[in-house]
């Protein structure tokens, strides 16, 4: 647990609390976690699920609420044995969501708003996205995905492990 806690920057208090189900972590803790392990928070999120097949069907498919923010995540797919991933995240109006560098070293992906506008800044650019835009992320930056409309937000995770 110690070289866990080094490797995530998660405090080892935190992660017994996890362990415990005492508390829900947060998708910074998440990745943070994720990451130690050398996986992506799909990857996490599968492992802790199960590996369903093929196959995703809609009622199978986890969803997932952050504590924080309130913005729910739902994994249309992923598996262990296929590098590319698909989420469906649905951000609160007035929320945001921050990512060290680090969540997004060994991937590449894109972001595609299906409602409502989102900023992006990653690292010192901004990046504001309406329904039908798609944003390709560049190099690992920290990024803060934002809704800082009135409305709620929906978009789109592409991700490919490289």
């Amino acid at each position: 647990m110690a070289e866990l806690a080094e490797q995530s920057g998660v405090s080892k208090a935190a992660i017994s609390k996890i362990e415990r189900a005492e508390v829900s972590p947060t998708a910074v803790v998440l990745v943070r976690l994720a990451a130690a392990f050398d996986l992506t928070l799909a990857g996490l999120l599968v492992r802790a699920e199960g590996d369903a097949g093929r196959l995703a069907r809609a009622a199978d498919q986890a969803v997932w609420r952050d504590p924080d923010t309130g913005y729910v995540r739902r994994q249309i797919y992923s598996r262990p044995d296929h590098p590319q991933e698909l989420v469906q995240v649905d951000l609160p109006p007035g929320r945001q969501v921050e990512f060290p560098a680090s969540a997004y070293a060994r991937i590449r992906q894109a972001i595609w708003v299906t409602a409502g506008e989102l900023v992006v800044h990653e690292g010192a650019t901004r990046h504001v996205l309406h329904a039908g835009d798609c944003l390709g992320f560049g190099d690992p930056a920290p990024v803060v995905i934002a809704n800082q409309s009135t409305l709620p937000c929906s978009y789109v995770v592409a991700l490919v492990r490289t």
